[in-house]
């Protein structure tokens, strides 16, 4: 577990990473030909989103064969080589496990369509109520969570797309099923998984209409779902040393995540949770614009932190991903203040306990999409939700202002590797287009001599460096402050104060008041006690420290003679 709290782990969107044979689609091999700057940067893993046989109705999250890899993507060879290849870079490479439920073209559920008692099983059928469905629950992306089969009175769950039908996780036979499934990939020398949507697969005994709410509350954290991890844990990669597994939390609770990734449960090795990725949700709605709640995203990174370690959980830390839009165009300014903003989400992220993630681009600043008309979408929950607010009287150009904020491709648009045309992603028209920014890649960054990349740089060396990084306790300061998350790390005579101010407004801080909160003294800090900054340089004058716009830093101390 010591060696896990010094990790990075690098998330790549295959079809958006690095198109290698010019079809407009990122693949496999695309990967290995960067395999070098991922070293450069300094991740210890890379994750890939699912590489599978797909009808890729919800790009590769809707698995039709576990075993086979999709020729969209490459060959088996193509995985094999990346593998090898990042191995000798000293790289893991970390598969996308979808077990909440497969495609509709996956042959089990062919054959369970096709009246076989034993693959029918596999899924999750019930009856209709007459003209209703069995339940009233709410897929998650849009309508009723249940499809009919044509000429019968059943239908079956689909908690996402339609084509995407859930499993049923009490069928043993189907769970041994997904065992083999990860030990194959383990044979073939993957060092980690990522679980999507895993607190889901328990089902309630009985299903129930749910008058308070989607349905959510009747599956989210079920009731056999430790049962299950524990059972899939001990049947895989629990058997071998060093193996990384993170699972995707829907909707979950602090207690329950804890007893995922707490080692003495035996399950996983961290979490992800979304909470705080929420905050722009106006009264729990994602298909709305408002300006992020910063005091409670304050609140719940506080409460997050201070509950997984208090219980010994373990999280992931990230504010980006395949299902995001662009943090620095969500939290910060991808304008005027785009080096300075990225450069603070990243120390803000990176200075907490858990394991950082970075998604994909995220290193060089890439911004959301900023696509002008619903034709260059292509994410079926960005769709799905266009027609729906379209039926409800929602006029065009809200809609589409609604989903520069808020669709999933903003985190999808093809890697801006440099600035030519195919912006040396592809030679050829890109499966999505590439957002609609200028002076922005991967190449302009790098050759800035304060840029993006190399600030994420530093981040991941500081934390194989420092223990109390990697290892240290958290306490959150100035929890009234309305511009600034600022928070203590510690462990042993050693102490780092990390500052973040969100806001193009200056601010201060008094390092005084810090000292009465914690009995930390950081007033004696210098230009030396600096370990990291986006700006270079402190504006202090006695105790105060002046901060200006999106300006982040973490000060050290260590005093052999005080412990925290």
């Amino acid at each position: 577990m010591e060696s896990l709290k010094k990790k990075v782990i690098y998330q790549i969107y295959v079809k958006s990473f690095m198109d290698s044979n010019g079809d407009g689609k990122g693949d496999i091999a695309g990967i290995t030909m960067k395999l070098d700057y991922l070293k450069r940067l300094g991740a210890d893993c890379l994750w890939l989103t699912p590489v599978f046989v797909s009808p890729m109705n919800d790009n590769g999250y809707d698995v039709a064969d576990y075993y086979r890899i999709d020729p969209s993507f490459g060959t088996m060879e193509d995985l094999e080589l990346l593998i090898a290849e990042a191995k000798m870079r000293g790289l893991g490479i970390m598969l996308d496990m979808v077990f909440n439920h497969t495609s509709t073209e996956h042959e089990w559920f062919r054959k369970a369509m096709a009246g076989d008692p034993k693959y029918k099983d596999y899924y999750i059928f019930r009856k209709g109520r007459g003209a209703l469905p069995p339940t009233n629950w709410v897929s998650k992306f849009g309508g009723s969570a249940w499809e009919p089969v044509d000429g019968s009175d059943e239908y079956y769950l689909h908690l996402f797309d339609r084509t995407q039908a859930d499993l049923n996780w009490e069928n043993k036979d189907l769970r041994k099923e997904l065992f083999d499934v990860v030990n194959f990939w383990i044979k073939k020398g993957v060092v980690g998984f990522r679980f999507d949507v895993v607190n889901l697969i328990s089902k309630p005994e009985t299903f129930e209409d749910d008058h308070l709410g989607d349905g959510r509350r009747f599956y989210t954290d079920g009731p056999r779902i430790h049962e299950y991890l524990k059972e899939l844990a001990g049947n895989t990669f629990g058997r071998h040393q060093g193996m990384i597994t993170v699972g995707e939390m829907s909707s979950t609770s602090i207690g329950s995540c804890v007893r995922y990734s707490n080692p003495l449960e035996e399950e996983l090795s961290m979490v992800f949770n979304f909470h705080h990725l929420k905050v722009d949700y106006e009264a729990g709605d994602k298909w709305t614009l408002k300006e992020f709640d910063f005091m409670e995203l304050k609140r719940i990174f506080n409460d997050w932190q201070t509950g997984m370690e208090n219980e010994d959980g373990w999280m992931a830390l990230f504010y980006n991903n395949h299902d995001q839009p662009r943090s620095v165009s969500r939290f910060g300014s991808d304008t005027r203040y785009h080096k300075e903003s990225a450069k603070m989400l990243a120390t803000s992220i990176h200075l907490m306990r858990g394991t950082p993630y970075i998604y994909q681009g995220e290193e060089f600043g890439m911004p959301n999409a900023y696509f002008e008309d619903i034709s260059e979408y292509r994410d079926v929950e960005s769709i799905n939700y266009h027609d729906i607010l379209k039926s409800n009287g929602m006029p065009e150009a809200e809609i589409l202002e609604v989903l520069r904020a808020k669709s999933r491709d903003n985190g999808r648009t093809p890697v801006l590797w440099d600035d030519s045309d195919g912006h040396g992603f592809t030679s050829e028209v890109p499966w999505l287009p590439f957002a609609k920014v200028s002076g922005i890649s991967a190449e302009s960054d790098i050759a800035s001599t304060d840029s993006i990349f190399s600030h994420y740089r530093k981040l991941i060396a500081l934390r194989k460096e420092y223990d109390v990084i990697s290892d240290g306790t958290f306490r959150m300061t100035d929890m009234e402050n309305s511009h600034l998350i600022s928070y203590i790390r510690c462990k042993g005579n050693v102490s780092l104060l990390v500052v973040n101010n969100f806001y193009e407004d200056e601010t201060a801080l008094d390092l005084s008041k810090v000292l009465d909160e914690t009995d930390l003294d950081f007033r004696k800090c210098t230009q030396e006690s600096v370990l990291i900054s986006n700006y270079g340089d402190l504006t202090k004058s006695d105790d105060m420290i002046i901060i200006r716009p999106y300006e982040s830093f973490a000060l050290y101390v260590e005093d052999k003679h005080s412990a925290c």
